[in-house]
């Protein structure tokens, strides 16, 4: 299985052009943002969304200027939204370290996150392409709209699947899906590659958010770079859970309910509820969706001609199935 290192090998000149981008986005003559930003990109993650931004422009033709300024953009979007939802989920850790709500608490948290979602818009009228301006509005929608409601199925604690995989294609797929077709607006701007790069981003954005909710679940927390057990702690319903719920009978959907509204779930109670979940099979369910949406994703970009970027695509699907974090 190929090493996101061994991915990204053939975008080896494409990512330092998106790292100058991206740097300059966060420049500022405030010290503060500049201390607080430095943090957070040392700290950043895999820029799995440029990433994609550009394999799918090398896929699709050339990439240009604009292809450099799309993919500091739809990772500056996603920085914001990590940031704010830090404070929303009042979480301690983000990918091994201190989160910065935490570091220097929500006030400075909240404005850092509207900067750097300041930058991003900047970033985006840069590009001057109605097309581009299109796709990133309606996904920043989507991803405000898909949070809203992952929230309010947490007080309600009610969530069917359909309503989950509404959710997730907004809070998260959206963003990948428009990462990939900005590769494709910024080259040869063809309605075909458009498509095509959209629906292998949204099949791979609902991939990726299966695989954390799994992680979430099963993972190490020193791997995972974050609070295990994040999702049930905070009453949000992901797919494991939903399909236990729906397996179970009516004695064993109390003895589930009773341990979900403790206010305090320790290990033990977290244990007990993971027990749960694979006893009915929802570990097995779950990962039988992940491998459907990683196929999709493969299907799509198949009649692509061979390259080593489409291989990249194809590697990252699989890195994707496979990772611990």
């Amino acid at each position: 299985m190929s090493t996101l290192k061994n991915i990204i090998k053939p975008l080896k000149n494409d990512l330092k052009l998106f790292q100058k981008e991206f740097d300059s986005s966060l420049n500022s003559n405030v010290r503060l943002i500049n201390i607080v930003s430095k943090y957070l990109i040392r700290n950043r993650g895999k820029n799995i969304r440029p990433i994609l931004t550009l394999l799918a422009a090398r896929l699709c033709g050339e990439p240009s200027l604009n292809s450099y300024r799309a993919s500091a953009m739809v990772e500056l979007l996603h920085l914001a939204t990590l940031v704010h939802d830090d404070v929303v989920d009042d979480a301690t850790i983000r990918r091994g370290f201190t989160s910065i709500n935490k570091v220097w608490k929500n006030k400075i948290s909240i404005l850092m996150g509207d900067f750097i979602l300041s930058k991003a818009l900047i970033n985006m009228i840069s590009i001057k392409d109605f097309d581009a301006l299109e796709c990133i509005s309606n996904t920043a929608e989507k991803l405000s709209s898909g949070e809203l409601l992952q929230l309010e199925k947490s007080i309600t604690k009610t969530m069917s699947e359909r309503v989950y995989f509404d959710m997730i294609k907004q809070k998260t797929a959206s963003l990948i899906a428009c990462s990939c077709e900005l590769g494709a607006i910024t080259t040869k701007k063809k309605k075909a590659d458009r498509k095509a790069m959209h629906l292998y981003g949204e099949n791979l954005g609902v991939a990726f958010q299966i695989k954390d909710d799994l992680l979430d679940l099963l993972g190490s927390e020193n791997e995972i770079g974050k609070n295990k057990g994040g999702d049930i702690k905070r009453n949000m319903l992901t797919l494991p859970l939903i399909y236990a719920k729906r397996k179970m009978s009516g004695r064993e959907n109390r003895v589930l309910k009773n341990l979900l509204n403790q206010f305090k779930k320790n290990k033990n109670v977290l244990d007990k509820i993971e027990n749960i979940i694979k006893e009915t099979g929802g570990i097995d369910y779950t990962t039988n969706k992940l491998n459907y949406f990683s196929n999709q994703a493969l299907k799509i970009i198949e009649p692509y001609p061979k390259s080593e970027f489409k291989e990249s695509m194809v590697n990252l699907v699989l890195f994707n199935k496979n990772r611990n974090s």
